[in-house]
């Protein structure tokens, strides 16, 4: 069985999951939002580290995954190298800012990146702009508040435009009369805000979501049994709470192949 693990802080790891549903559609995908533990971006960074491998580590036991998906950015930065550590025969795929590809796409070389504050303050991020954006303008722009706005704009409950553009609007910068024309949404739930970003946005811009990379390097590392599997497999997703999912969250589940359970008690011991 071609059976993934995608592990988030919340439920905006759905936007990855749907690429790797449109991408390999035979996949038995376990989703697993850790919303006891949500947001991530306000832990520090030993204590995020060791939950996050603890829990990742019970599900690898009870899942047995062909391949893992860290579906948020915060974790990411912080937990793929002693995951692979402790698990050197499951392939890991994280989920880290879209430097390399906004660098290559701005023109004006005005390129932003919205993330929480924890993504924005990690030396891996800073070290992707070294690497791959040296002649570019990067602006960091840190949110503890999108995430949350996301979330809620997901159960279908009101999001309110002055909230998002408070967000957003450190994002949009003009000088030497050039202005940013890449943005970079560097947390899986800022895809499901874009079409609001866009409207509110006072220029238009390009809008990196890397889910579709992500989907195609899960199916790489996967193997090429995953890819061809058959499709139509029923997945489970999972909170760490073992709270019910919210009812416009289920419909969403549904439509990615994805029915909602209650996550096993030897997992949310872990958690």
């Amino acid at each position: 069985m071609s059976r993934l693990l995608v592990f988030d802080s919340g439920i905006g790891g759905l936007s990855v999951v749907r690429e790797i549903r449109r991408t390999m559609p035979g996949a038995e995908i376990i989703y697993v939002a850790d919303d006891a533990g949500f947001p991530y971006g306000d832990w520090e960074e030993p204590a995020l580290t060791e939950h996050v491998v603890g829990i990742v580590g019970g599900l690898i036991r009870i899942v047995s995954p062909v391949a893992v998906v860290i579906a948020c950015n915060t974790a990411s930065t912080l937990v793929l190298e002693p995951l692979r550590a402790a698990h050197p025969q499951v392939p890991f795929v994280g989920t880290v800012p879209a430097i390399k590809p906004a660098a290559a796409e701005t023109r004006s070389g005005l390129v932003s990146v919205l993330g929480t504050f924890g993504t924005m303050q990690r030396e891996y991020t800073r070290a992707l702009i070294q690497e791959f954006a040296g002649n570019c303008h990067v602006r960091l722009v840190g949110s503890a508040n999108l995430a949350p706005l996301a979330e809620a704009y997901m159960r279908e409950e009101p999001v309110d435009d002055a909230a998002v553009w408070a967000e957003i609007e450190p994002a949009f910068v003009e000088r030497d009369r050039v202005r940013t024309d890449v943005v970079v949404l560097a947390c899986t739930h800022y895809p499901f805000l874009v079409g609001r970003f866009a409207r509110l946005a006072p220029w238009p811009v390009v809008w990196i979501d890397p889910a579709a990379a992500i989907a195609r390097r899960v199916a790489a590392v996967a193997g090429t049994d995953a890819v061809l599997a058959a499709g139509n497999v029923r997945g489970r997703a999972y909170l760490t709470s073992a709270k019910p999912w919210p009812g416009p969250v289920v419909a969403l589940l549904d439509q990615l192949g994805l029915q909602a359970g209650v996550l096993p008690r030897a997992a949310k011991e872990r958690a």
